[in-house]
C-alpha cells in the first residue's frame, strides 16, 4: 500500500513538472514575441478609440479610454456606432449624451464669469461633465457657478476639493528661473540650437535661468512663453546645445528614462512624471481638455491626471514606455495626501513652437546624441519586483517555472534511483547470505 502511493506521488509530480514546462515554455514564448513586435508607438492603447472616434464623429461618440483589460473603449450614442466599434476590435458603451453635447456644457462654462480656483473636464467614463472647487471659492461664486452648470445639463456634477488648484511653481527654494524654482521637462530643438521645454508660468520671455541658485552656473534664457491660455515656455541653452545625454529625462538614483517620441496620452493610460521636488511619481489619466482656473489665468486643454505633484515640480516631463506626453502645469494636493495634477500636452507645445524633440541616440533622424551620462530604465522599471516577477509577459517568470520543473524531474528520478539502489543492496545481500 505503502508503495502504491509512493508511486502514485511520483505520477504526479512528473506530470505537474510536465505540465510546468509546457506553461514555462509557453511564457518565454509570448514574451519573446513581444518584445520582437514593434515598440508600442505614440499613445498606442489609444489609438484605435481615437481613430474611432475620428471616424464615426463627435455627434455618435463621447470618447474613449482604456479599460482594465488594456483593450480600447468607446463611448457611443446608437446601436449602428456600438457594432461598428466592436467590429473594429473595440468596446463599445452607450451613453445618453454625445461629445457635441458635453463640449456644449464646457463652453458654457467657459462663457460665465471666471472664478479662480475651479476646473472641469469631461468624464468619458460616466458621461458628464465635472467641475471641481478648490476651498478658496466661496459660496456664493460657487452658487453662481452652479447655476450655469444646471442650466447647461442634467450631466454637469458639481464637486469640492479639500486642497488648493495652483501652479507647481516654488519661489522659497532656490530657484532654477528667475520666476522661482521649476523643473526641466524635454530637451528640443529646431535643428540649428537647443532648448528646454518647460511650464510657461514658470517664467515669461527674458527670464533668466540657473543650474542651481542665482549664483549658480547660468543655464539660459526663456525665448518664448504662452501662459496663461497654455503652460509652456522655451529656454534656450547659454551654449547652443543641450549637451550629451540630451533625450534622457532624470527620474532620480542617477537613473533616466530615454525619450524616443511623442505623443497624446489616452485617458485610463499608465503616465509617469519626475520632478526636482518629488522625484518620479506615477498614476492614471483621467480626462483630457481639461479647464483650469488658476490665480494667474485660466488654462485650456490640460490633461488630467491621479499623478500627484508638489511645489517645484512645474515644468517637470509626463511620459509613458519613453513616449513624451506633457509638461507639469499645476493641481491641488501633495504627495503625502495625493491630488489632482494637469499637464499641458507636449505635442499642442511643440507645434506652437515649431520645434521637436532632440533625437535618441542612435536615431539617424539627425542630430542623433551618442554617449549618454545616464543609464537609461523604462518607467515599468520602477514597479516592485514581485510586481514584474508576477507579469506574465515577462521571460523572468517563465524561465523559473521551465527551472523549477526541471529540478522537479531531477528529484523524482533521484529518487527513484535511489529506491532501485536499496532494492538492489537488500537484494545482493540476500542471495550473498
Amino acid at each position: 500500500m505503502r508503495h502504491a502511493r509512493r508511486r502514485a506521488v511520483r505520477r504526479l509530480t512528473r506530470l505537474a513538472a510536465a505540465c510546468g514546462l509546457l506553461l514555462g515554455g509557453a511564457m518565454v514564448a509570448r514574451s519573446a514575441g513581444a518584445d520582437e513586435a514593434p515598440a508600442a508607438g505614440p499613445g498606442r492603447p489609444g489609438d484605435t478609440g481615437a481613430a474611432l472616434v475620428a471616424r464615426l464623429g463627435t455627434a455618435r461618440t463621447a470618447g474613449s479610454w482604456i479599460g482594465a483589460d488594456g483593450r480600447a473603449v468607446v463611448a457611443v450614442t446608437d446601436g449602428a456606432a456600438a457594432r461598428a466599434v466592436r467590429r473594429a476590435g473595440a468596446g463599445a458603451k452607450t451613453v445618453a449624451h454625445s461629445m457635441d453635447e458635453l463640449k456644449s456644457a464646457t463652453a458654457a462654462l467657459r462663457s460665465a464669469p471666471r472664478v479662480p480656483g475651479t476646473a472641469w473636464a469631461v468624464d468619458y467614463r460616466t458621461n458628464r461633465v465635472v467641475v471641481r472647487a478648490d476651498r478658496t471659492v466661496s459660496a456664493g461664486d460657487w452658487s453662481r457657478l452652479g447655476r450655469v452648470a444646471h442650466r447647461a445639463g442634467g450631466f454637469v456634477r458639481m464637486e469640492r476639493t479639500k486642497g488648493v488648484f495652483t501652479t507647481r511653481l516654488n519661489g522659497a527654494r532656490p530657484i532654477l528661473s528667475a520666476g522661482g524654482r521649476c523643473s526641466a521637462g524635454f530637451n528640443v530643438t529646431d535643428g540649428r540650437t537647443d532648448f528646454i521645454l518647460t511650464a510657461g508660468h514658470c517664467g515669461p520671455a527674458g527670464a533668466a535661468w540657473f543650474a542651481g541658485g542665482l549664483g549658480g552656473r547660468p543655464l539660459g534664457t526663456t525665448v518664448d512663453s504662452a501662459f496663461p491660455g497654455s503652460d509652456f515656455s522655451l529656454v534656450r541653452y547659454s551654449g547652443g546645445t543641450a549637451g550629451a545625454g540630451a533625450d534622457v529625462v532624470a527620474v532620480g538614483g542617477g537613473k533616466g528614462v530615454r525619450i524616443t517620441g511623442a505623443a497624446d496620452p489616452a485617458v485610463g493610460q499608465r503616465v509617469f512624471r519626475s520632478g526636482s521636488t518629488s522625484g518620479l511619481r506615477d498614476g492614471r489619466v483621467t480626462a483630457l481638455d481639461a479647464t483650469v482656473n488658476y490665480p494667474e489665468g485660466t488654462v485650456t486643454g490640460l490633461v488630467e491626471t491621479t499623478v500627484c505633484a508638489e511645489p517645484g515640480d512645474s515644468g517637470g516631463p509626463l511620459f509613458a514606455e519613453g513616449i513624451a506626453l506633457g509638461v507639469t502645469s499645476g493641481g491641488d494636493g501633495d504627495c503625502t495626501t495625493g491630488g489632482t495634477t494637469f499637464f499641458q500636452p507636449v505635442t499642442e507645445a511643440l507645434s506652437a513652437l515649431g520645434v521637436r524633440l532632440v533625437p535618441a541616440a542612435g536615431d539617424t533622424g539627425g542630430g542623433a546624441r551618442a554617449g549618454t551620462s545616464s543609464p537609461t530604465v523604462s518607467p515599468g522599471a520602477v514597479r516592485a519586483l514581485p510586481a514584474r516577477l508576477t507579469d506574465v509577459r515577462n521571460t523572468g517568470p517563465g524561465l523559473l517555472v521551465i527551472a523549477g520543473s526541471l529540478l522537479a524531474l531531477a528529484a523524482t528520478r533521484y529518487l527513484r534511483a535511489e529506491r532501485d539502489r536499496r532494492a538492489y543492496r537488500r537484494r545482493y545481500s540476500a542471495t550473498w547470505n
